[in-house]
Order: structure tokens, then sequence, then C-alpha cells
């Protein structure tokens, strides 16, 4: 089984799949922003725009996910921002043609609960200042000027199932996806202190520094 983490930018989905990660045993996650990533490293600045406009990285992520799926004996979660009803046809779309049980969830708030949220990634602004960086604040900015986009089009019937998560915490979203997917994840017996530190090193881990 796949389950595809979709939503906006500070939204939630890489907490959401590190979440089901931790309680759910032989689960794998599978992020294609890394094909992406590879693509714009290949590519001089002034040619990089959004990857997954690249035909190479819609295929490539079909690729890696058919290969993943077929080989490994356990769920693959992927958190990937999709709003393209093509880019979403030829991902999503096609490993469900290839035979895939594809689950696909997308999280979604109100405007002000996914600013909040993108704000509060404060910390991680800081440390890029420190260094002397300044992309991850590009692509905060670039999460901004996405997110009334995001919100309207993953509001669609085709990005069902929506989950508002404007009042849910990380481990109940998790919880709700495991349910409508018909899994069992391990119980949650972290405490509040323990899961924000947790969840503040899986935000670090995932600053971007080129």
């Amino acid at each position: 089984m796949l389950l595809w983490i979709n939503g906006p930018h500070g939204g939630g989905k890489t907490q959401t799949a590190h979440e089901i990660l931790r309680r759910l045993p032989g689960s794998v996650i599978c992020d294609p922003e890394h094909v992406g990533f590879g693509l714009h490293r290949m590519l001089p600045p002034e040619l990089r725009g959004d990857f997954q406009d690249l035909a190479s990285w819609r295929q490539g992520v079909v690729e890696i996910l058919h290969l993943t799926l077929t080989e490994h004996d356990g769920v693959v979660i992927v958190p990937m921002t999709v709003t393209d009803s093509g880019h979403f046809a030829e991902t999503v779309g096609r490993l469900r043609e290839l035979g895939h049980d594809v689950r696909h969830f997308t999280l979604l708030a109100q405007r002000e609960t996914v600013l909040k949220r993108l704000r509060e990634r404060g910390f991680g602004r800081l440390l890029r200042y420190v260094a002397g960086k300044n992309s991850g604040l590009r692509a905060e900015s670039w999460a901004v000027r996405r997110l009334d986009h995001c919100l309207e089009r993953l509001r669609e019937p085709e990005f069902a199932e929506q989950l508002w998560t404007d009042h849910s915490t990380v481990p109940k979203t998790a919880d709700r996806i495991a349910v409508l997917a018909g899994l069992t994840l391990g119980p949650n017996n972290e405490g509040a202190v323990r899961t924000r530190l947790r969840q503040a090193g899986v935000g670090l881990r995932h600053i971007r520094f080129d």
C-alpha cells in the first residue's frame, strides 16, 4: 500500500508522514522532492522552475515508487504536494494503473492556520541566516505565494480524501489516516514535550541549504 499525503506547503505532510513511520513497523518514507532537488542541481539557477513540470520528475517518481512498492514488504509513505491535474494523473493515477493500492489524502487547513505553521519554522529561518544561506527564505516565500492556489485546487473532488487539520494534532491526523486506510498504528505513548522536540528534529532535518 502507498499512502500519498498531499496538502499545501506548511500543511503538515512531512510531520504526519514521520508520525506514521514512527508508529507503523515496516513502513518507509519515499520523498519525491529528492528527485526534484537532484534535477534542480543539474540545471543552472536561471533554468530552475517548478521541477514538477519536468516529465523526468514525474516519470522518475513513478519508476522509483513502482520499484519500492514491488520489492518492499511494507507501507510506503509519500509526503508530496501535487495540485496540477495532469501531474496528479501521471503520478498517483499512473501508479494505480500499474496495479498498486494507492490511498491519497489531502491535509487542509484555513489560510491563517497554514501561515501560522509557516511562521513557526522561525528557528530554521534563523539557522539559515546564521549560516549565511537564504534559499530557505525564498522557499517559504514561494510557499506563501502558492498558498491560495493550493488551498483552492486541493478542495476539488479529484484530490479526495480531504482532512481538515486546523484543530487536530499531528498524532491525531496520523490516526485518522490510518483508520481510513485500514491500518493499525502503534500506541502514541509520547509526552507533549518529547513530541515537540521530535517534531522540531524532523523540521531541522528537512531544512534545505541549496
